[in-house]
Formats: structure tokens, sequence, C-alpha cells
């Protein structure tokens, strides 16, 4: 033990656990720690540190997950063997989900490729079983989440959200659950309103009355919202919370530059409104400052793994601003404890892996080949694409109505979207539709059913012709 307390740095910067495991990693390598040696019991060394058991616990786990130790069931903790511990790490993997050859393909969704993330979820969940059994057995805590959570700070790197902690960030069941965190959080009173964007992601509205708000819909044009309506509407209807997506709108594909989100960051400072940026869509890197970064003190943030590993596991997580995280944390821990601790180490396993990367590149690349090959055969109609957004926005050409265009390319084995899908109540609605990207059916299929949507725009039927 005393070969662990000897290189052990109370004091250092970053989490405890990281320490620990650093001065078990020194004490290896130094030779003073053997093949084979056993480790001392996790509440000992915990005593002798004066740090928490589970501290020590999530380092022995840390390095057991590398193959640095092997835990042993009623036996203890061991330094592992260098040769075995290659092996564990030469990990193959597969392609297990391989596109489906269908004539039948819905794109109302985005749908991911298997890229290597079905084998790296599938050993995640194995490591899962080899866990302290204190994550199996207890109620979530604010300790135990601090793993995922940094983890979250490293997968955000390269996101400008300003000033940002671990302590400012809760875990979430997916985006969805995250957008509803932040709303519980900031509304207030027996009927608030809640602005969105005239065309917007059906999940806020779906949200926004869940809580008995209620919603109105702000002007966009072709740089999203319009400050100057914004703020009328601010005043008009006392509203006390914008939800955007300014990276990528969905589902118009719109991106919102600098000068806009400055304009529409001051009206929020003038008005007291609170902004909720949901960037759940993008896919590549960011390509301005979020509102966080511009408006610390009234905006808020939420995305999750969902477009760019797997929405399976709803995995997602929200960012408060400044001076707001204990009022997002208690609204997590009052209404459901937090998110489960399984799924949380899950979450820190997956974000932290080298391999997430590179999986994620590969998913990129496979749903821009997709893109590329809709808009070859789309082409010559207004068509709204970027090779890292994982939909289309069609504007449909005279003669066709939105509705009637989905129900024609349905009978032809083809699902999208209606753009009054996006609207909201007695709101507006443009003759589109969403093109979900759907990597999951085989190439020669999804070329297919963009051949019949545009046998459709090209050759609209004479009974809805106008």
């Amino acid at each position: 033990m005393d070969t662990i307390l000897d290189r052990y740095e109370s004091g250092g910067t970053g989490p405890k656990y990281r320490a620990v495991a650093g001065a078990i990693r020194a004490a290896v390598a130094d030779g003073m720690m053997s093949v084979g040696d056993r480790l001392p019991p996790v509440r000992e060394l915990a005593w002798s540190l004066g740090i928490t058991p589970g501290t020590v616990a999530r380092a022995y786990t840390i390095l057991t997950d590398e193959g640095a130790l092997r835990a042993e069931v009623g036996r203890g903790t061991f330094v592992a063997d260098p040769v075995s511990r290659d092996l564990q790490r030469d990990i193959k993997w597969q392609q297990h989900n391989a596109p489906e050859d269908t004539d039948q393909v819905s794109l109302f969704s985005p749908k991911l490729p298997d890229m290597g993330q079905v084998d790296m979820i599938r050993d995640a969940f194995g490591r899962l079983a080899d866990r302290p059994a204190s994550s199996l057995l207890n109620y979530p805590s604010r300790e135990g989440f601090e793993p995922a959570r940094s983890a979250v700070i490293g997968w955000l790197k390269g996101t400008p959200l300003g000033s940002l902690d671990q302590e400012d960030i809760v875990l979430s069941h997916g985006g969805q659950n995250g957008i509803s965190l932040v709303m519980q959080a900031v509304l207030r009173g027996r009927r608030p309103v809640v602005l969105l964007e005239e065309l917007t992601y059906v999940g806020f509205r779906r949200a926004a009355e869940l809580l008995r708000a209620e919603v109105v819909g702000v002007p966009m044009d072709e740089h999203g919202i319009v400050p100057e309506a914004l703020e009328a509407l601010v005043r008009k209807h006392d509203a006390q919370l914008l939800c955007t997506s300014p990276e990528m709108h969905n589902p118009t594909g719109l991106f919102t530059p600098l000068e806009r989100r400055r304009e529409i960051a001051e009206v929020a400072r003038r008005t007291g409104l609170q902004i909720l940026e949901d960037d759940c869509y993008r896919v590549g890197r960011s390509r301005e400052l979020a509102y966080r970064a511009l408006l610390p003190e009234q905006s808020w943030y939420v995305s999750s793994i969902s477009k760019t590993i797997t929405p399976a596991l709803r995995i997602g997580f929200a960012v408060a601003p400044r001076g707001r995280r204990s009022d997002l944390r208690r609204v997590a821990e009052h209404g459901f404890f937090g998110l489960a601790r399984p799924l949380a180490d899950l979450a820190e396993d997956i974000l932290t892996r080298p391999e997430t990367p590179e999986i994620m590149t590969r998913v990129r690349e496979e749903l821009e080949r997709y893109i590329r090959a809709a808009v070859n055969i789309l082409g010559g109609h207004d068509l709204v694409w970027r090779a890292d957004m994982p939909f289309l926005w069609l504007h449909l050409p005279a003669g066709w109505r939105a509705g009637a265009f989905c129900q024609a390319a349905e009978a032809r084995g083809v699902q999208v979207r209606a753009a009054d899908e996006f609207g909201l109540r007695d709101g507006f609605a443009p003759h589109a539709v969403r093109i979900g990207i759907n990597a999951q059916v085989t190439m020669a299929s999804f070329e297919a059913a963009m051949g019949r949507l545009r046998g459709l725009l090209d050759n609209p039927p004479e009974q809805i012709s106008v």
C-alpha cells in the first residue's frame, strides 16, 4: 500500500479517482508492483488516502477496463499480465447490421449505419458487469455521475460553449428528456409562454404542452429567427423561453450566422428571455459560437449521441447557464433521481473510448455518401442540403401539396414527412417535405427510393395538378 501512498498527489488538479489510478500506474511502471500482486481492499486504501471508497473503486474500475488490473470475484483485484492485456484490447470491429435490400424505405427520420458502434456498444455492456457492485445496488449519486460528466466535457471539446465545468452538466435520457428538464427548470407560473420557430422540432411543442405552457411561433427568414419579431413577441406575451437550433435547424437545415445570433442574444439580454439551444442534429463541427458563449447567464444547451452513434441508448445531456446548475440538477434529482447509474457508466465508457471518434467519422462519411446520392438524383429541384446534415429539405414544385405528395410517395414504398408536421397548431407550413437519410438500407434500395421521389416531382398526377 505504501507504494501507492507515496505516488498519490492529493492536492493535484482533476478528479481524485484519476490521481489514484495514476499512482497505481506509476507503481507498476516503476516496478514497485508486479504482475499478480494483490491491491489493497477498496475501503482500506480509501481510509489510508483520506478519500471515499467510491473514488478508489472508480480508479480500480478504470484500470480494469484498461487491462492494467484484473478483478477476481471473491479474491480481489490484481496487477494484470501485459500480454493478456494486449489480447484483451485486440477487438475486431465488424458490421453486424448489414444494410437491407428492400422496396419499402422509411425516410421519416435519419437512420445511422453500423460502422462499428454495435460491436463497441456490446463490448461496453460486457464491461458493465465488471463495475463495482455498489453501482448496481445503490441509488445514483452526484459523485457517481462525475466520470460521465467529465466524459461529456471531452465530448464537447471544440463546441464553443464558453466557460464550462462538469458541474454544469446534467445527464439525461436522450435529447428530448434534456429539453424537458430545461423547461422544468425555467418555466414559472400557471400558463408560461414558450417561443418556438414557426417551423420547429415537434419535441419542443410536446414538451411545452406537457408543462401546460402556451407556445407561440416566431417568424423566420433565410438566416433564422427575425430579431425584431422576436422582441415584439417577448414583450407582447411576457415569454420566458425561446427554443432554437441555430447550427442545423430541423426541419429546414437553416444555419444562423454569428451576427444574427448576436442580435437574438441582445434581445434576450434586454428582455430577460432564456434561450434553449438544441444541437442534437449537428453531426459535424460547430460553425459558430453557441448562445451559451454569447449569453452565458441565460442560455441552456442540449445534445445527445443519437445522431452520431446511436439513438437506442437514450443518452443525452443538458448544460446549464452560469449560476443555474443547481436548478437543473434539482429538476433531475427530484424528477427521477438522475440517470440510471449503469447508463451513466455506459455513457462514460463510450464517450471516452479511443475508437469512438473514428467510428463517428466513418458514420459521417457513410451518411455523406447517401446524401450525395440523393442530391445527384433529386438535383434540379428546390433542395436544401449539406454534406453533414442527415436529412434533406425539399420544396415541392407547383402542382403538389405536402400531404398529397407524402401519400403518393408512401403508395410507392417511400415514407417522408410533410412540413405541416413541424408547424405549430394553426401555424404556417410551406409545401415542402423532410427526407431523412436512411443508411440502413442498401445504396441500391436508397437510390431506387430517390428515383421514385424524382418521378413524382417530375410528373405530378393529373388529379392534383394546378
